[in-house]
């Protein structure tokens, strides 16, 4: 244990998972971490420190990102990583916890939510990825052609970490050197971009609307009112679809609200965690 954090890695589905667990009070509830594209654990660091002692936080790095194994052989569809949090869960011998899932985290917690009812008391969707198709024919094909991952690659690099921040933050002063470090770190090994190519490959659309109406469990919607990513529309269209769901906005802010509005989103979630 260092810093209070337990990190390990599980073996699932043939790939190593990376997780964390911040564990001060083992009878506290179980709250599961589910971090967004392109992005890790490292998303949650400004909700960690406020919802840690209150929570036991479960934090987990999703395929292939993070610190967990960035495999070529994996199915990266949205069903099969609801699995690999289903099935870490498991292990970890866990119940009736709240997930708390950011932008594509947030679809994954709602296929996790729509298959294991049982397992999740409680569901937080912060900016929430949703109606989104499967990608265009062209690409699904493209991620058959050898080298592709140098094209996935080269957009990536070329947007630069600077200017993908810029766009999912609504303040960029808020855009320092440690947040620039933490998105960046991912993608200095070129496996995660062979990965990238199979997930593009397997990555099913988003729940339909009829699926969504069948998901009971509560639900808690936060969104950024500057949302370039996923529009406050989709979070107003999707509270309604959702049978029990509150819906919240926050005005001048963007897309990365555990980043932008830490102390907000914390506020929100633990009064719903306590309605």
């Amino acid at each position: 244990m260092q810093n209070d954090v337990y990190q390990s890695t599980v073996n699932i589905q043939g790939i190593k998972i990376h997780y964390e667990l911040y564990e001060k009070d083992p009878s506290k509830p179980t709250m599961v971490l589910i971090h967004g594209f392109l992005s890790s654990t490292f998303s949650y660091r400004r909700l960690i420190p406020l919802l840690k002692e209150d929570y036991r936080l479960i934090a987990i790095d999703l395929p292939p990102f993070g610190k967990t194994e960035k495999s070529r052989t994996f199915v990266h569809s949205y069903r099969n990583m609801a699995r690999i949090v289903i099935e870490l869960l498991e292990k970890l011998q866990v119940r009736n916890a709240i997930l708390v899932g950011h932008s594509m985290g947030g679809q994954i917690s709602l296929y996790a939510t729509k298959e294991r009812p049982d397992m999740f008391q409680r569901v937080v969707l912060l900016c929430s990825s949703s109606y989104m198709k499967r990608l265009q024919p062209y690409l699904v094909f493209g991620s058959y052609v050898p080298y592709f991952y140098l094209c996935i690659k080269h957009w990536l690099t070329s947007q630069g970490v600077w200017k993908n921040l810029c766009n999912v933050v609504y303040d960029r002063s808020l855009i320092d050197q440690e947040m620039i470090d933490g998105y960046l770190q991912p993608f200095m090994d070129d496996s995660i971009f062979m990965a990238l190519a199979r997930m593009i490959r397997d990555r099913e659309g988003d729940l339909s609307q009829e699926e969504l109406k069948k998901i009971e469990v509560p639900a808690l919607l936060i969104w950024g009112e500057e949302d370039k990513i996923v529009p406050v529309e989709i979070g107003r269209r999707l509270s309604q679809d959702l049978p029990n769901a509150a819906f919240f906005s926050l005005k001048q802010t963007g897309h990365l609200v555990p980043e932008e509005r830490p102390m907000h989103v914390t506020e929100k979630i633990v009064d719903f965690c306590h309605a």
